[in-house]
């Protein structure tokens, strides 16, 4: 166990118990044993332990049509023309139109149109109005609809009169969103405008709500965030996958445990297709130096397994987080690569450094061990696996302009290019009927840890 590792949990209590005082109704109530370092108490929502990813049951009327009075649709056409600020196009919700059925009056026609420009509002600041194909490598399924349905919505706003109210209130809760839309505001540039719009809209695709305990990780910023509380505990730089094949796919998954000291089996890929099987079996001595083991099956297929140790790929901690992806967060022996500057250099995988600090701190926090236990378990160098208590979602992000760990905006390196068909789709007409799952299938990483 290294000193950054023990002085940072005490820098987490320090850190986690004003989160406590501070928060408001609470569902639960947590105690979290640390000794001389205790923290007194962690406030956290009981829904935490819920799936990120859910099914998606159908809506019960996706096209309401509402009764709208010349007064309601005169704050919707007002609520059209402040659009920009929230990073859409008012073109794109017809207000010409709206304007001459407001002046025709009140009736079906009204109705209609107000019902739909309202429908469209709600389903581009709820769900983002990127198409699911622009949006590459994007297998995160967004609840917003399930949870806040467009009819009720438009129920609720007509019933209140506050028409405005029920649209902002779609937008999402992240801080990083409210300073790219107040970037937006000070902007005139027209290609910064684009990206801050394109970046804001990638927000709209994840869930509104992302928790008080979750793991964000932006991966053209190669940094992971730990945020308890909508505070900051932690953030780590990281190493994400190399462009093209093995480029990490932006995922919404839950971590279940953590694996301390983990073993590592060692893809086909590597077995077979890189000779590794061979080397191993063909040199015993250096297998054992790097803690190789292998076995041939009576079919001839051989199985390579790394044991637990200083050289293992995934070094001394993982989290567990199953996904057909195949995607996990987790150590590695080479640590020198944490300080260069481009780090798009895995096969898929996330690796993260002070990767004790952060598996330490999610078993003591997800109510899986206590922080003698973790730091026992961690230092044993023995396979272990950790269940959670306290699930923790895990978000795995693609912004390419936002705030940095210091709170500036900044852009980041788009290295998948994956920004031109955001923007592309903002460039075209809006388009209805949108997929919420994307039609990309998930293809499992060959050689996570490589």
């Amino acid at each position: 166990m290294n000193t950054r590792t023990i002085l940072s949990l005490g820098a987490a209590t320090l850190l986690v118990t004003p989160l406590a005082a501070g928060a408001q109704e609470a569902d639960a109530e947590t105690e979290i044993s640390t000794d001389s370092m205790a923290v007194d108490r962690v406030t956290v929502e009981q829904e935490v332990s819920q799936a990120v990813v859910q099914d998606i049951p159908p809506e019960a009327d996706p096209d309401p049509v509402g009764e709208w009075s010349v007064k309601h649709a005169e704050a919707l056409l007002a609520a059209v023309e402040n659009i920009g600020t929230e990073g859409l196009i008012p073109a794109d919700y017809e207000p010409e139109a709206l304007r001459a059925a407001i002046d025709a009056g009140e009736g079906e026609a009204l109705d209609t149109l107000a019902s739909r420009i309202f429908v469209y509002l709600v389903e581009d600041l709820r769900d983002g109005r990127t198409p699911m194909d622009a949006r590459r490598q994007w297998f995160v399924v967004d609840p917003d609809a399930d949870r806040l349905p467009t009819f009720t919505v438009m129920e609720q706003a007509l019933a209140s009169g506050d028409i405005a109210g029920a649209l902002v209130g779609l937008a999402p809760e992240h801080r990083d969103y409210a300073a790219l839309k107040a970037e937006l505001a000070k902007t005139t540039e027209t290609k910064k405008r684009k990206l801050i719009m394109a970046n804001m809209d990638r927000w709209r695709w994840l869930p509104r709500e992302l928790g008080r305990f979750y793991l964000l990780t932006n991966v053209p910023e190669y940094k992971l965030r730990v945020t308890v509380g909508d505070k900051v505990l932690f953030n780590y730089r990281t190493i994400v996958g190399k462009p093209g094949r093995t480029a990490t796919p932006q995922l919404a998954e839950t971590v279940e445990g953590v694996v301390f000291n983990p073993t590592w089996t060692v893809p086909q890929s590597i077995v077979k297709g890189e000779g590794l099987g061979a080397k191993v079996l063909n040199n015993p001595a250096w297998a054992r130096a790097n803690g190789y083991v292998a076995t041939r099956g009576e079919n001839g297929w051989v199985t390579v397994v790394q044991q637990p140790g200083p050289g293992n790929s995934l070094g001394r901690m993982k989290l567990d987080m199953p996904n057909p992806h195949a995607i996990f967060i987790h150590d590695t022996p080479a640590k020198s690569l944490f300080a260069q500057d481009y780090r798009a250099l895995s096969h898929g995988c996330i690796r993260t450094e002070h990767a004790d600090e952060l598996a330490i701190t999610m078993a003591i926090v997800g109510k899986g061990a206590t922080r003698d236990e973790a730091v026992e378990i961690a230092a044993s160098g023995k396979y272990t696996k950790v269940p959670l208590e306290r699930k923790w979602p895990v978000y795995i992000t693609y912004f390419t302009m936002g705030t940095d760990v210091d709170g500036k905006m900044k852009t980041f390196g788009d290295i998948y290019d994956r920004d031109a068909p955001v923007l592309a789709s903002f460039d075209a007409e809006r388009v209805g009927n949108r997929a919420r799952v994307t039609s990309e299938k998930a293809v499992a990483i060959e050689a996570p840890g490589a």
